[in-house]
């Protein structure tokens, strides 16, 4: 390992691990026609119904231009419709489609999958300390994030 990675050794296991995360994530979602982030916005509109592009961005923790590229990739698919909001003329709501509700059972199946592979040879002990250590350092990067946020 190269000195200059040494001196963020768990940096760079995490980054690792994540870009292979999404590597997987990317071939096993392209089976139905998707990428990455996408069926993160499906699976909310899904279990929520409706939502304004605002909460979205919120839900997703995502940013406001790269949720509307998505969606209008999405709407462009025929996945999701857009319309005005009826109680806010700013707001625009996304809902999915009839054709979209074929994909949840197939993106359901891409989730399982990729679960599969990376809790392989997990016990459910291990698996549970897992998440408790990415729960806390999510945690820390959520603290690290705000504290150098520019001020507005």
């Amino acid at each position: 390992m190269p000195p200059s990675v040494r001196a963020g050794v768990m940096t760079h296991a995490i980054f690792r691990v994540a870009r292979l995360h999404r590597m997987l994530a990317g071939q096993l979602l392209r089976r139905v026609g998707l990428h990455p982030g996408q069926e993160l916005v499906m699976m909310q509109l899904w279990d929520l119904g409706p939502q304004r592009q605002t909460d979205l961005v919120r839900l997703l923790g995502s940013d406001a231009a790269t949720m509307t590229r998505t969606v209008k990739r999405l709407e462009n698919a025929g996945f999701v419709r857009r319309r005005p909001s009826e109680t806010d003329k700013r707001a625009t709501i996304i809902e999915p489609t009839t054709a979209s509700l074929a994909l949840r059972k197939e993106v359901e199946q891409v989730w399982a999958e990729l679960e599969d592979s990376v809790a392989a040879g997990l016990g459910a002990d291990e698996q549970d300390a897992m998440i408790s250590v990415l729960d806390r350092i999510e945690d820390r990067l959520t603290q690290a994030v705000e504290r150098h946020a520019p001020l507005s």
